[in-house]
């Protein structure tokens, strides 16, 4: 495959053939694409008290089907303690021009346990099934690696995979693993002397040769939960890493500083042809734009900042947003983040990359809806408190995390588990009750946001109790998946 498409590179990845590989040969392509009918979810017991493997949920989305936001499939992992937590596809647009090549594996990293599972979705994409276990001591006695994160396909037919640390849970033993076609461990992607300083989520823009990587921190500090001394004690991370694509030399270190504190999502846009991407610092829920400059490197600045709000009946005086999620349209025109604590969606039109504007804001939950101890103080010291709608008659529970948009941009959806041990620290209720999925209409012409009063997927009522639900994928693909060469 990588000879078929390195050869296509330089005509922006459009072959003569009439048969294609799998994806769109463009984003605006893709933009065209059939509206989705299935999703699938990764579904977490770990962490909750409850002896039951984490699972993958198949969610109807056809709101033409009798079993619409409904669960209709849930696939277990054999194990137990895994944390399902992101997920990847084998095959994306990045392969659109290999006929040979098909987007048939989902790849479910766990980041507890090591392991990494290979689920088919063509046999029966309502009814996936387990095909292959990669397991953790393998990848471990071949790369030291541990803790896996974040996967993507590669055009050569590889797939590469972010490491959070080793396997006792150091995050100076991080990096990126290397599986090949048939989920053979290959080795490290990074040359030797070239890890990352923390490890967390990655992004690659071939036409610029340039793979960027981010840093949440060292898996033996977020394991445990989150302990604002663990920041100063330098257990998590602040900096992003410039890396030469494809041989993974580590070019450039950048050092976001206190306005930049434990980066997680990073997206470039879209377009290939384009050197701006985007991170969404957590902590200091500061989204970062990154740029590469007219001498070839690569430099950064705050694009968007949510304040804190000063608050009572907290852990801290103030409280940070916590953007642990973000993602951008495929026609580049909005960036979409969830705040976490604060509890609301946003929608940025990012036409002008350096001066986003605010089009669109959602309450969907979080720790200072009306109902909750925690209440807001404004400047003038009076208290308040959000209004968070019901819908279907459930109050939401926690705050808005992972969150997935319609290829054509006008849906998006929305989940609430960010990793069992923090869910049990900040939201206790979430892990006792389960998660909830939403999905919000968009506003793609003005700009806006309203919640879908007729979706409404409870993971409070699984045969097996309460679960924490995370990432969403399409069979087809989406645009937190799919790289353009």
């Amino acid at each position: 495959m990588a000879t078929e498409v390195e050869s296509l590179q330089g005509n922006g990845g459009h072959g003569s053939c009439c048969k294609k590989g799998p994806g769109y040969a463009t984003p605006l392509e893709a933009m065209s694409g059939p509206r989705e009918s299935l999703i699938y979810v990764t579904c977490v017991y770990t962490g909750t008290g409850k002896e039951k493997p984490d699972y993958l949920a198949t969610v109807d989305v056809d709101p033409n089907s009798p079993t619409y936001s409904k669960v209709i499939h849930r696939l277990p992992v054999p194990y137990l303690g895994d944390e399902l937590h992101h997920s990847g596809w084998n095959s994306c647009s990045s392969c659109h021009g290999d006929p040979s090549a098909s987007r048939r594996y989902l790849i479910l990293p766990s980041l507890i346990s090591g392991r990494v599972y290979v689920i088919d979705t063509l046999k029966d994409p309502k009814a996936p099934s387990l095909h292959k276990v990669v397991e953790s001591s393998d990848i471990v006695q071949k790369t030291g690696l541990a803790y896996p994160h974040t996967s993507h396909c590669l055009a050569s037919g590889d797939l590469l995979i972010s490491c959070l640390g080793d396997k006792e849970g150091n995050a100076a033993g991080n990096g990126f693993l290397l599986l090949d076609s048939e989920f053979n461990v290959k080795g490290r992607w990074e040359k030797p002397g070239n890890s990352p300083l923390f490890g967390y989520d990655f992004w690659y823009q071939p036409r610029h040769k340039t793979m960027i990587s981010s840093s949440w921190g060292a898996p033996a500090a977020f394991t445990k939960g989150f302990n604002l001394q663990h920041v100063s004690d330098g257990l998590y991370g602040r900096h992003l890493h410039v890396y030469s694509w494809p041989d993974g030399e580590l070019k450039q270190t950048l050092d976001l500083g206190n306005t930049g504190l434990l980066p997680l999502e990073i997206r470039f846009l879209h377009d290939p042809a384009k050197d701006t991407g985007f991170v969404g610092c957590a902590l200091t829920s500061n989204m970062v734009r990154f740029f590469k400059t007219p001498d070839g490197s690569w430099s950064h600045e705050v694009a968007i900042s949510v304040k804190p709000l000063k608050v009572q009946n907290w852990i801290l005086p103030e409280m940070p947003g916590l953007i642990t999620d973000f993602l951008i349209s495929l026609d580049d025109r909005f960036l979409y983040l969830s705040n976490w604590l604060h509890g609301d969606v946003r929608q940025y039109n990012i036409e002008d990359p350096k001066n986003p504007v605010l089009t669109g804001q959602l309450w969907v939950g979080g720790l200072i809806q009306k109902g909750s101890a925690v209440v807001a103080e404004g400047e003038d010291g009076k208290t308040w408190q959000h209004d968070v709608p019901e819908v279907k008659g459930n109050r939401l529970r926690g705050g808005p995390q992972m969150i997935q948009l319609s290829l054509d941009g006008k849906r998006l959806y929305v989940t609430n588990s960010l990793f069992s041990t923090w869910d049990n620290q900040f939201y206790p209720d979430l892990v006792e009750k389960g998660s909830h999925m939403l999905q919000i209409d968009v506003n793609t012409e003005k700009g806006g946001l309203a919640i879908n009063p007729n979706f409404f997927v409870d993971f409070a009522s699984e045969p097996d109790g309460p679960s924490l639900a995370h990432e969403m994928r399409y069979p087809g693909g989406d645009c937190t998946s799919d790289i353009w060469i």
